[in-house]
């Protein structure tokens, strides 16, 4: 099973975000690994459920396809949410939330689509076996994020 590095902020959530992402998102804190290091999420425009989703592809992206080294990288990177608990703890909302990733090595997904594309509509191409393979090629992994939801 692949192991992938935890992505450090130095407590610089919100700049790290537009610096790579080029998007300014109302948070702060860390990357959710754990309560402790909860991603904060400010009341915004964008709904809670919707950036949380969105923080965690990002934090998914950045460990397993901009982080690794190129041989290691990975693309076609999917998030579905299985679970999700919210509780109170010393005034604070919190959720955990439970994804399901799925992604394949990049170099393996680029050959994937090349094969796609030159095989597709052809008689000799077979398209069954084809999908079976990417599915055998396809790393899936299950991540828990946390998030502090700011009730101000």
């Amino acid at each position: 099973m692949a192991s992938f590095d935890k992505v450090e902020t130095g407590g610089k959530l919100r700049e790290m975000i537009l610096s790579v992402f080029d998007i300014e998102l109302p948070v702060d804190g860390g990357w959710g690994y754990e309560e402790k290091d909860a991603t904060v999420i400010y009341k915004g425009e964008i709904p809670t459920t919707q950036l949380e989703h969105t923080l965690a592809s990002m934090r998914a992206h950045l460990e397993m396809g901009l982080m690794p080294s190129k041989e290691e990288r990975y693309g076609s990177i999917n998030l579905n949410e299985t679970e999700r608990k919210e509780y109170q703890k010393d005034n604070n909302l919190f959720h955990k939330v439970s994804y399901t990733i799925t992604a394949m090595k990049e170099s393996e997904y680029n050959a994937f689509i090349e094969e796609y594309k030159e095989g597709y509509g052809k008689d000799s191409f077979d398209i069954d076996a084809h999908f079976r393979k990417r599915k055998e090629a396809t790393l899936t992994r299950e991540e828990n994020f946390w998030f502090r939801i700011d009730q101000g």
